[in-house]
């Protein structure tokens, strides 16, 4: 089967390494421009087409996908099939028409929940129990084709930097398994239904804003979904920083919401809409990340204060 691989970041570079285990001919990858990256600003490679250079493969980095150009060059390789894992733009209808075995994508949710740019984020913000990886034929709706296989992974208590990185495997199992069934013409469609489905919108840094007078599971739900981007902030005396770390005490609280009620070694008490939040790692202005027993010991945060204020 000749492939053709699209993707872009580190999620996903198990699927590329799947592929290239399996054997398939990979005809090219295709991946982002380099971006620049860091505070030096300098032009970096997409982690996907570090893969591809070390494993000899070309790479094409189109600017815009829909360009003609593009289109025929893609035409003219001929692939059975094209796996498009985060690229990063949307496949057009000339492109998604020219492997005969079709445009499969690996999504990093349980469809038809969570369609969109930030599935692993909102799961982990709305309060999932559990979430999955789904893979699907491409059609010319956001993650709306036809999906084939699906595997579920518990969220437990992790952040979204740690469930994605167990997704990126979950994925690249999930698309040797669908490979395998595309090869022997074994698939079975499963269309969605738009009735159950929801949307994962792109993520933004006004999301990591906390909101003291939700309760404190929401505020410790999305700590985890926006760790690490764009991570979690608040406010202590009208100096920014922000929470990477928290835990629920299931204690009422019924003073204002954001107040510290307590400062030790164990963290920072602070009361919500409902029950209190422990806050356990902070990060403040040009400062690393560290517990609020370790930034108390070089700094004071006074109890009775308004956090968000």
């Amino acid at each position: 089967m000749k492939i053709v691989f699209m993707g872009t970041p580190d999620f996903a570079v198990p699927c590329l390494d799947e592929i290239i285990k399996r054997n398939y001919e990979v005809l090219t990858v295709v991946t982002q421009p380099d971006r620049p990256k860091g505070r030096g600003k300098k032009l970096a490679a997409p982690p996907v087409k570090e893969t591809a250079i070390l494993n000899n493969l070309p790479v094409i980095q189109p600017e815009k996908i829909r360009e003609s150009q593009f289109v025929e060059q893609l035409r003219r390789l001929q692939p059975d099939c094209i796996v498009v894992v985060a690229f990063g733009q949307i496949l057009p209808k000339s492109i998604l028409e020219i492997p005969p075995l079709g445009c499969i994508n690996v999504h990093a949710s349980l469809l038809p929940k969570y369609r969109g740019a930030a599935p692993v984020n909102w799961a982990i913000i709305n309060g999932e129990k559990k979430t999955g990886v789904t893979t699907m034929y491409m059609d010319e709706g956001l993650d709306t084709g036809d999906m084939i296989l699906k595997k579920e992974i518990d969220i437990g208590e992790m952040t979204a930097g740690e469930l994605y990185e167990k997704m990126a495997i979950l994925g690249a199992d999930l698309l040797g398994e669908t490979l395998a069934l595309i090869e022997k013409g074994m698939v079975k469609r499963r269309p969605q239904t738009d009735a159950e489905s929801s949307y994962a919108p792109i993520m933004d840094k006004n999301l990591g804003r906390i909101d003291w007078s939700k309760p404190a599971k929401d505020i410790y739900n999305l700590i985890r979904g926006v760790n690490p981007w764009p991570s979690a902030y608040t406010t202590y005396k009208g100096e920014s920083f922000k929470i990477w770390k928290s835990t629920i005490v299931n204690q009422d609280c019924h003073d204002q919401a954001g107040k510290i009620m307590k400062v030790s070694k164990d963290g920072l008490l602070v009361c919500t809409g409902e029950k209190l939040l422990n806050i356990e790692i902070v990060q403040f202005l040009n400062s690393k990340r560290m517990t609020v027993d370790e930034y108390l010991r070089g700094h004071t945060i006074e109890e009775n204060n308004i956090l968000g204020e």
